[in-house]
């Protein structure tokens, strides 16, 4: 597989489909890895990176720090351009099979589908694993989170650092959600993830995965009746204008992953991949401290918009006792002790 080596000019996806996919013309010399002597001094490397939110959104901001800090720390070697907003790619999964495939070299991605690559990072969507952020730090941070992170280069991709959306909550256009109960029969829209479908299944719901880019329409046309995200996305991408009923429920929390193409990533030479993986760490440190202000933000928005209800911590109860089967079935399909791992960081276990 070739590489571009040079900064595209150009700024259509299909020059830089051309310039980055694999058996191109723009490789230069790095086809295949990187050269005996490290690559070679004075190499350049452009890292597209695309991703389904918007330039509003915590994900661009951090990207933006992680396009500095790579450009500066490698004296110019490293270019990255940015496409956010599914300019590139209306859905998650579509953006992670076109890193895979070489199509582009970096995405960043809710770890929600990374379990369609890799079937462990579903472990993380379970519902009401993590209580708060700072639990899913502490899993995600140490070495819990480095042992999935280093199972994605067998699936073609390079984990470098754990971001986040943060803590999900359910909207609706019927009435609030109380109870597991006043879910069922309401088709809801969720990620392209077995952990998420299944739970809202177990809860009475019809659930189907939606790519995120035309998620509004589909609301707005009641193609689906419900949806779950954090706050920080119902506010940015104006949700709350199709969407009459919000229900803080906390029920996922989830990250984000940064990863590249792992062909990609090997072939710089090793100072460089320093600098990359330094600078993903860096940005997506930032953007967590973004994502939460913007949460914060997000709601003195909705509220003049939605009807507010927050799950008592009884009615939080009945969505887990309700949850335990789903619980069971991913024990069974990846193994009862990385279940039990995961579900030792919360200290309600």
């Amino acid at each position: 597989m070739k590489w571009r080596t040079t900064l595209l000019t150009g700024t259509l996806s299909a020059l830089l489909l051309a310039g980055c996919g694999g058996g191109g013309d723009n490789g230069g010399e790095n086809g295949g890895g990187a050269d005996a002597d490290g690559g070679g001094s004075g190499e350049e490397f452009t890292i597209g990176v695309t991703y389904t939110t918007p330039e509003s959104g915590a994900t661009h901001i951090g990207m933006e720090r992680f396009k500095e800090l790579a450009e500066e720390n490698s004296d110019g070697q490293v270019t990255v351009e940015l496409y956010p907003n599914g300019q590139l790619y209306a859905s998650e999964r579509g953006a992670i099979e076109a890193v895979q495939a070489g199509n582009i070299e970096m995405t960043v991605t809710a770890s929600a589908p990374v379990a369609g690559f890799n079937k462990n990072f579903a472990v993380l969507d379970l519902p009401f694993l993590f209580p708060d952020h700072e639990t899913a730090y502490e899993a995600l941070d140490g070495e819990f989170g480095q042992s999935l992170l280093d199972e994605l280069p067998e699936s073609g991709l390079r984990g470098l650092a754990y971001g986040e959306t943060g803590m999900r909550q359910m909207t609706n256009s019927s009435h609030p959600i109380e109870s597991p109960e006043d879910l069922e029969g309401l088709k809801i829209r969720t990620m392209e993830n077995d952990v998420h479908i299944n739970t809202f299944n177990t809860y009475g719901a019809d659930a189907s995965p939606f790519a995120f880019g035309e998620l509004y329409s589909a609301l707005q046309q009641n193609v689906y009746d419900a949806m779950e995200n954090p706050i920080n996305l119902i506010h940015q991408m104006n949700f709350f204008e199709v969407q009459d009923y919000l229900t803080i429920s906390n029920h996922a929390y989830t990250a984000t992953v940064a990863f590249m193409n792992d062909d990609f990533y090997t072939s710089m030479p090793e100072e460089l991949q320093e600098v990359v993986s330094d600078a993903a760490k860096e940005a997506q440190d930032h953007q967590r401290e973004v994502a939460q202000q913007q949460d914060e933000e997000g709601l003195e928005v909705v509220q003049d918009h939605m009807e507010i209800n927050e799950l008592t911590p009884e009615q939080k109860q009945a969505f887990i006792d309700a949850a335990e089967p789903v619980y069971e079935s991913l024990a069974q399909e990846i193994g009862e002790d990385l279940v039990n791992e995961a579900r030792s960081f919360n200290e309600t276990e």
